[in-house]
């Protein structure tokens, strides 16, 4: 039978009072006290209950991780399966469990997160992703636990900080490749426009385009949603327009595939035909061919920066940056063919 507080307290002759301060880690008890019963913790080998734990002192330690987004969207990306491998690591190395929000929407989201909060279930929150729609944020903000968003936050709380990649610059810098590559007929094939994220690169590329004095086609312009069949249907869609693009700039790693899968199947090969560019990781660069030019995103880095924050407030850091910006790189490989100009 597993060890009690209650025989905790008498092998070390004192009250259970006593015990439950020393387990808490509170200062008003003498150190000859303290010792007696650690000792005592050490002889029993006592595990402490988590769950009465929470509910007699600060709370449970442990964290919530949110996309909200719903799993349907979320399941075919490897974007998100990463990043939480590196949110799971992080909170392993400071004792707290991950409790995985899944919900059909932000509504559901904010209402368990908020019941979650009250009951001392958590003390804070991570998002896997930004919404463009911040109203999220500005409930969340009121309870006064820390909340790290992965992606752009736009407005000004006093409890939400923003761990990202200059999203708008990188895709500029990325169009910006293509342009001086000779390609003036580029097309972009984004993720729907409800997330900081896809709008920050979109931006980046109408506005790389507009700087260098191209025109801006409509049809050109794809949004292929968050699973794997809309993306491929955009794809499809977009290399099968009589006056086609030469290139192709892929705003994840979702539709860097699609579009991929798109050429293959239609008979075209890249770069020979069409050009692609975009933003990818690790898992997925290794299976294309040929190799993408592109930006990695940093998902790792991105999910171990924003546990380092989210945890750096839980103990009480005053002097923390409320966005943090993670650097990229530009690689060239050999899914661009240059044209002439």
């Amino acid at each position: 039978m597993a060890s009690t507080i209650y025989d905790i307290a008498r092998l070390a002759n004192v009250s259970k009072s006593t015990v439950s301060r020393v387990l808490n880690k509170q200062t008003n008890i003498s150190d000859e006290a303290r010792e007696r019963v650690l000792k005592a913790i050490e002889e029993v080998n006592y595990q402490p209950n988590k769950l009465a734990r929470g509910l007699t002192s600060s709370g449970f330690d442990a964290i919530m991780v949110i996309s909200t987004r719903s799993t349907k969207t979320t399941s075919g990306n490897p974007f998100f399966s990463e990043i939480l491998h590196a949110i799971a690591s992080r909170s392993e190395e400071e004792g707290f469990d991950v409790i995985l929000q899944t919900t059909k929407n932000s509504q559901e989201d904010l209402e368990k997160c908020i019941s979650k909060i009250k009951q001392k279930m958590i003390k804070g929150i991570i998002m896997l992703s930004s919404p463009a729609d911040e109203s999220f944020f500005r409930e969340l903000d009121s309870y006064d636990v820390p909340v790290v968003v992965i992606g752009n936050v736009e407005g000004q709380y006093r409890n939400v900080y923003s761990v990202d990649t200059d999203n708008f610059q990188d895709s500029y810098r990325l169009t910006e490749c293509l342009i001086k590559q000779g390609h003036r007929k580029i097309a972009c094939l984004h993720a729907s426009l409800d997330y900081h994220v896809s709008v920050d690169r979109l931006a980046g590329y109408k506005a790389c385009l507009q700087a260098h004095n191209l025109s801006l086609n409509s049809h050109w312009i794809q949004d292929g949603g968050y699973t794997t069949e809309s993306a491929y249907a955009a794809a499809m869609q977009l290399i099968s327009q009589q006056d086609a693009p030469t290139a192709v700039f892929a705003t994840d790693g979702l539709k860097v595939m699609s579009i991929y899968r798109a050429v293959y199947d239609s008979g075209r090969t890249i770069p020979d035909d069409i050009s692609v560019m975009g933003y990818s990781n690790d898992n997925i660069s290794m299976l294309l061919s040929p190799p993408l030019s592109g930006i990695e995103v940093p998902t790792r880095e991105l999910g171990w920066t924003g546990s380092d924050i989210l945890f750096d407030k839980i103990s009480g850091k005053e002097q923390v940056a409320t966005k943090t910006l993670v650097s990229t790189h530009l690689t060239q490989a050999r899914s661009v063919l240059a044209r002439e100009e």
